[in-house]
């Protein structure tokens, strides 16, 4: 018995396209978003985003107007992936710098600063990187 690989899929509509990409909104809503109460509560949120998919032959020649209803896929390698950069990597940095810091016997206030100042270094160098992750992290268009 083969294994699928497990995708990622959001549903959205193209809203531009030009030679090179296809910018597709989707709407990321939160988990109560079903909820009956939505209206008045203040923890439902609807966030729209726009996602620009570099332009293929596959989706040159598929006919995508603007305005058409299609599906984005990742895969969820690539999620978890993406998930371990932006959340675990940092988590592991500002605990190594807490541990560090304390153990050379810094006061606790300057451990807490140099420990953050340790995970915005990690995001700069992360912010630094990002066009070499856009193109890894790429989601493909299924109508």
């Amino acid at each position: 018995m083969s294994k699928q690989p497990r995708k990622i899929v959001h549903e959205g509509k193209i809203v531009e396209m030009d030679r090179e990409s296809i910018s597709v909104e989707i709407v990321n809503k939160a988990a109560c978003a079903t909820c009956h109460a939505r209206g008045v509560c203040g923890a439902s949120e609807e966030q729209v985003r726009t996602i620009v998919i570099p332009q293929t032959i596959a989706t040159a020649t598929a006919g995508y107007q603007v305005g058409d209803t299609v599906r984005l896929v990742l895969s969820a390698t690539l999620g978890m992936k993406a998930v371990i950069l932006a959340y675990g990597i940092p988590l592991a940095v500002l605990l190594a710098a807490i541990l560090i810091f304390s153990a050379l016997g810094i006061e606790q206030l300057y451990v807490g600063l140099f420990s953050l100042a340790a995970v915005a270094v990690y995001y700069i160098i992360f912010a630094i990187f990002r066009d070499k992750l856009d193109r890894e992290f790429v989601f493909s268009i299924e109508q």
